[in-house]
C-alpha cells in the first residue's frame, strides 16, 4: 500500500515535540511511525507522553503486554504494529507457539480479554474475574488502556499506510499458523 500520509523526512522533525520518548539530549532514531506523528507535533507530544507510560512504565508484565498488543495488531491487521511488537515480544520471552496462538485465536486469557474488548468494548464478568485473580488494580487499568491505545495506533497506521521501517521483517504476518 502506498502511504496516504508519507512520513515527514527525518531532517524536518520537531525533535522537541518527540523528546518525551528519549533521554535528554538524544534524538529518536528514524521511524515511519514517528514520521507520521511528525505531521502534528502537538498531537505527537501529547500522545507520546501518554503512550510512554504504557510502553515503558506499565505495571503489566512485559510478556502479557506484548501478547495483548500483538493480538490487537493481528485482529486489526496492522502490519506495522505486528512487526514492531514481535521484536519486543521475543525480547520478553514470547515463544513461536504463543505467536502462533495469537494468529489462530488460541483460547488463552489474554486473547479472550483482547477479543472481548475489541468486540464488545468491555470485559465479560468471567474474563474480568479471571484477569483480576492475577492482576492488581493498576494492572487491570494498564491492560484495558493498552488494548484500547494499540487499537487506536493500529487504526492510524492502517489508515495512513505507515510502512515497515527498513530492516524490520513482518514475521508470519500473512500466515495464520
Amino acid at each position: 500500500m502506498t502511504p496516504r500520509l508519507p512520513p515527514v523526512p527525518y531532517e524536518e522533525w520537531d525533535f522537541e515535540a518527540l523528546s518525551i520518548i528519549m533521554p535528554p539530549g538524544r534524538k529518536p532514531p528514524p521511524s515511519n511511525m514517528l514520521g507520521m506523528f511528525a505531521h502534528h507535533p502537538r498531537l505527537a507530544k501529547a500522545f507520546l507522553r501518554y503512550n510512554n507510560h504504557l510502553l515503558f512504565r506499565s505495571s503489566l508484565p512485559a510478556r502479557d503486554k506484548e501478547l495483548a498488543i500483538l493480538r490487537v495488531a493481528w485482529r486489526r491487521r496492522c502490519r506495522y504494529e505486528w512487526a514492531q511488537h514481535v521484536i519486543f515480544a521475543r525480547e520478553a520471552g514470547v515463544t513461536d507457539e504463543e505467536l502462533a496462538g495469537i494468529r489462530t485465536g488460541a483460547d488463552t486469557l489474554i486473547n479472550r480479554a483482547v477479543d472481548e474488548l475489541e468486540e464488545a468494548g468491555a470485559l465479560s464478568e468471567a474474563t474480568y474475574a479471571e484477569l483480576a485473580e492475577g492482576y492488581d488494580t493498576h494492572q487491570l487499568l494498564d491492560f484495558v488502556f493498552t488494548v484500547g491505545t494499540y487499537g487506536l495506533l493500529a487504526m492510524a497506521c492502517t489508515t495512513f499506510g505507515v510502512e515497515l521501517d527498513p530492516g524490520i521483517p513482518d514475521e508470519n504476518f500473512d500466515s495464520p499458523d
